[in-house]
């Protein structure tokens, strides 16, 4: 796949997916987060995330997300992982109550890393995750179990277009969709969930360190609506 249909893809998912529902909710957050991989040997590594989300207009921290994995690489550019990870989610009722739901998740995958030339590359990732939703705090009674599938695509294009992209500035292009696979009815009675789209600006100031911050356009299908949350991000990338 070449960089310009990338480029097309993407633009085409942010633009397209925002058109269908202005009459419906928008809202406007922040998010942060740290993405690491570590290696211990050719064929053994770990992955950990963490991410702090914020409510509409940056209200007060809606999600903080944690979430590590046991990889296991082969073929030169393939990986598997076995991961968990927990969620809270903070709200709010219509009387300005707080409310707080606790999730833990089991999650597998397979990522495929591509060469695109000039030092740009391309990862597609699928994840399944087994979701167990806690209690909120005022109802003792609605704990669910569901399952949820996802596909992501990062391209990271290097503006210096060296063969091995080591070090100056990028451009990250990313996609993820994600499919409620097993009791959609007890998540927002749907089998689309929501799509992701992102565009980001980083620098890579070694081959083990970058940083970046762009714009998400996340659109996600609710029981009898739709919303879009325009996202501002910053993200922090190790590799070791």
């Amino acid at each position: 796949m070449s960089i310009k249909k990338i480029l097309r893809i993407t633009a085409l998912v942010t633009l397209v997916a925002p058109c269908k529902i202005w009459a419906q909710q928008n809202q406007f957050s922040g998010w942060g987060a740290i993405f690491h991989t570590q290696k211990f040997s050719d064929k053994w590594g770990i992955s950990f995330d963490a991410q702090f989300r914020s409510a509409n207009h940056f209200d007060y921290l809606r999600n903080i997300l944690v979430r590590p994995s046991l990889n296991y690489y082969f073929d030169g550019n393939k990986m598997v992982a076995l991961g968990y990870a927990y969620v809270t989610t903070n709200g709010r009722t219509n009387t300005g109550a707080s409310t707080f739901r606790p999730e833990s998740r089991i999650w597998e995958q397979l990522i495929i890393n591509q060469k695109l030339g000039k030092g740009a590359t391309l990862q597609h990732r699928f994840r399944l995750e087994q979701r167990f939703l806690g209690n909120t705090a005022d109802n003792a009674n609605d704990s669910y179990f569901a399952q949820r599938f996802r596909y992501f695509a990062r391209a990271v294009i290097p503006f210096n277009g060296n063969a091995v992209f080591k070090q100056g500035p990028f451009v990250g292009l990313q996609d993820e969709i994600f499919f409620n696979v097993q009791n959609k009815d007890k998540v927002n009675q749907h089998f689309f969930d929501q799509n992701r789209a992102y565009l980001a600006f980083g620098y890579r100031l070694s081959p083990a360190f970058d940083i970046e911050s762009g714009y998400m356009n996340q659109y996600t299908k609710q029981a009898n609506s739709y919303t879009i949350n325009h996202i501002i991000q910053l993200a922090l990338y190790t590799r070791f």
